[in-house]
């Protein structure tokens, strides 16, 4: 178990490098990322497998208690989730616009911006002192939304440029989103007494299954990762990050929230659930569309981990 803890600690240290180096494989080494992105375990991919997996960590680590936390101040709680499914979505539908996107890339962008917030949010909160308990909050809300937000967002921004499968996402983010989580906080529940081992080895899990899905999804974007239109994707993917943290701590000043909630909600409307993104991507539409949640996925723990350590030493000044 100390061994695992440390693996974990280390993925967790130089979790964006390893991200990186996994790119690197996936993209001169692309066959066992495509044979993964397009195995089916029964009706599901094993990408979605994976990420039922990531999901069911999540669950494990709350408790029944947690939940009663969040009803008593849901306040900030719905604020943070309202600024989340506001913001990111409509900056995504903006920059598709302005970059003059159409096609897969419109629709990844503006899916990867209708997703619900990242877990490595909850992280980088914590390294910077923000409220991790906020921000815990907002990440389950917003996850426990995301089988009626993504597909009515999706519906609603890229309706002209895919048919969105409405019904089908929302049974599919339902079964691979919620159910997971639930089965973690049942399991949390009733095997309370020995949960604690279980939930030191769930982040590495996690963070396996998560490098994984990048390779997978990568891989199956080798042949045009140096397309014009994956050029093209690099700025937008940037600004769609650093303008959902420029307007989520806009928001949250405004709202006159003190520092740690603050530095909660910038985190939590910049940094989506990009996994999620490309998973229901590569299910539903195409491989293409599930670039940008990748390239997400890479930029916003580089710029995550980048304001943490600001904000981190800027306290300690």
């Amino acid at each position: 178990m100390a061994f695992l803890q440390k693996l974990s600690d280390f993925l967790t240290k130089y979790f964006v490098l390893i991200i990186v180096l996994a790119c690197l494989f996936a993209y001169f080494i692309p066959g066992p990322g495509v044979a993964l992105a397009t195995t089916k375990l029964g009706h599901l991919s094993a990408v979605s497998v994976l990420l039922m997996i990531v999901l069911f960590g999540m669950g494990v680590t709350l408790s029944v208690e947690d939940f009663k936390e969040v009803a008593k101040n849901p306040k900030m709680v719905i604020l943070g989730t309202v600024a989340h499914y506001v913001i990111m979505p409509l900056v995504a539908f903006c920059l598709v616009h302005l970059f003059g996107l159409t096609g897969a890339a419109a629709v990844g962008v503006i899916l990867v911006g209708s997703a619900p917030s990242g877990t490595a949010s909850n992280v980088m909160s914590f390294l910077a002192g923000g409220d991790v308990a906020l921000d815990v909050a907002i990440g389950l809300l917003s996850t426990l939304l995301a089988p009626v937000m993504m597909p009515s967002l999706l519906k609603l921004l890229a309706g002209k440029w895919v048919a969105v499968p409405f019904q089908e996402m929302f049974f599919s983010a339902l079964e691979i989103v919620v159910v997971p989580i639930i089965l973690g906080v049942l399991v949390h529940t009733v095997f309370k007494k020995h949960v604690d081992k279980i939930i030191k080895v769930m982040p590495l899990i996690s963070q396996v299954a998560i490098l994984v899905i990048i390779m997978a999804i990568f891989s199956a974007n080798a042949h045009n990762i140096l397309s014009a239109t994956a050029l093209l994707l690099i700025p937008v993917v940037i600004l769609h990050n650093l303008l959902g943290y420029s307007l989520g701590y806009g928001f949250s000043r405004l709202l006159n929230m003190k520092t740690p909630q603050r530095k909660a909600i910038t985190f939590e409307v910049g940094m989506q659930d990009s996994a999620l993104a490309s998973t229901l991507a590569i299910s539903y539409f195409s491989p293409a569309s599930a670039l940008p949640a990748v390239m997400f996925s890479v930029w916003h723990n580089i710029s995550g981990s980048s304001l943490a350590s600001l904000w981190r030493n800027h306290d300690r000044k």
